[in-house]
């Protein structure tokens, strides 16, 4: 391969200003940092009414052509001497580089545009949850009319899948949640020498609110994201399809069994995870304050009235429920192709968790004098 010759532009100081464009514009030549630094100098110096002579150009590739095209505002000069060759490869640049559009500037109207936009999209999600609201009440009453007919296969490996397989995680969580509670609290319960009312606060946050709330937010994370991949892989194989041509009912055998599933497995999960919590807890009251794990255990159905674990399975069940419909929702808005997957999977995670925090805050509300 020849020697390269290092790229220039001159200026031929005539009646009509003329930039004079020499060497080899390619990008090997550009590599050097001396050269370009040289070159862009040089094309500050030529001004916009210019013309140009690529005569003294020996090779020119897509970089060094799409160089002069930036340095000309992506449009040709007026005057523009070049070679057929030069001229094909200039043009090929121009074919596929787009003059950049300002920014359109900013507008009340567009912003209103915009928010409406936005209020249209969340009615129309919440209108697809409410049908599928609807259509599992009456999936529920076709149950009821006809057991024999309902799909237990998928409802019982549902429940293993969402339920049984969730066990490990959630009881981990809630045995760290439990210690790090109680060790906080232990800081701040000595100051006052109530080191026994450890038990009081224990009791009320983990049964009442934590223990449900921190399993729903890991089902959500684990079970709702799986909903919403299956469905949506479903989607993008065409299996939807063949499902509803052959007359098979997306939500009797889609979102039935997973709704009555994780309604079912999320009241023994939340339980599960508060008595993790609580043996955290105990553990820590008894090493950081001396509390007996059998005095705590003692003390705890004292201090904490039954009404609140009635509650806690209560909406634990709500949210299995939600959870479900959430996660078959945006399953079955998924289009047929990944990136709306991975779209449609992250949306379900963050919905089902809002949901979660939602419910539970209108619960907390609606039921505070239960319990106390």
């Amino acid at each position: 391969m020849p020697a390269l010759s290092p790229p220039s532009v001159a200026q031929d100081s005539g009646a009509a200003p003329c930039a004079l464009a020499q060497g080899d514009w390619v990008a090997a030549a550009f590599a050097e940092r001396r050269a370009w630094r040289r070159v862009a100098g040089e094309l500050r110096a030529c001004g916009p009414g210019h013309a140009w002579s690529l005569r003294g150009v020996a090779r020119l590739d897509h970089v060094g052509a799409q160089i002069l095209w930036n340095h000309w505002g992506r449009a040709w000069p007026a005057r523009l001497e070049l070679s057929d060759t030069q001229r094909q490869m200039l043009e090929r640049v121009a074919q596929f580089s787009s003059a950049s559009a300002p920014p359109a500037p900013w507008r009340l109207v567009d912003q209103i545009d915009r928010l409406g936009e936005l209020v249209l999209h969340a009615v129309g999600h919440m209108r697809g949850l409410v049908l599928l609201v609807g259509q599992l009440l009456l999936d529920l009453l076709r149950v009821a009319a006809n057991p024999l007919r309902a799909p237990w296969r998928d409802i019982s490996g549902h429940l293993y899948q969402m339920g049984t397989r969730a066990l490990p995680i959630t009881a981990l969580v809630g045995f760290l949640i439990g210690v790090v509670l109680a060790y906080l609290m232990s800081l701040q319960l000595r100051q006052f020498g109530a080191e026994a009312f450890i038990v009081n606060i224990l009791g009320i946050s983990l049964i009442r609110e934590l223990g449900p709330m921190l399993g729903a937010i890991l089902v959500a994370g684990r079970s709702g994201s799986a909903i919403t991949a299956q469905i949506g892989v479903m989607r993008v194989t065409e299996e939807l399809d063949a499902m509803r041509v052959m007359g098979i009912a997306h939500g009797f055998r889609l979102v039935l069994p997973r709704a009555l599933a994780l309604g079912l497995a999320m009241p023994l999960i939340a339980l599960w995870t508060t008595l993790a919590a609580l043996a955290g807890g105990m553990l820590a009251a008894d090493l950081t304050m001396g509390i007996s794990s059998a005095y705590f255990v003692q003390m705890l159905p004292a201090v904490v009235k039954v009404s609140n674990l009635w509650l806690a399975m209560g909406k634990s069940m709500v949210f299995g429920v939600f959870i479900a419909l959430i996660g078959c929702h945006w399953g079955l808005r998924v289009k047929p192709n990944t990136q709306s997957l991975g779209e449609g999977t992250t949306a379900s995670v963050v919905s089902a968790i809002t949901m979660v925090i939602i419910v539970d805050a209108l619960f907390a509300v609606a039921f505070r004098n239960l319990g106390f």
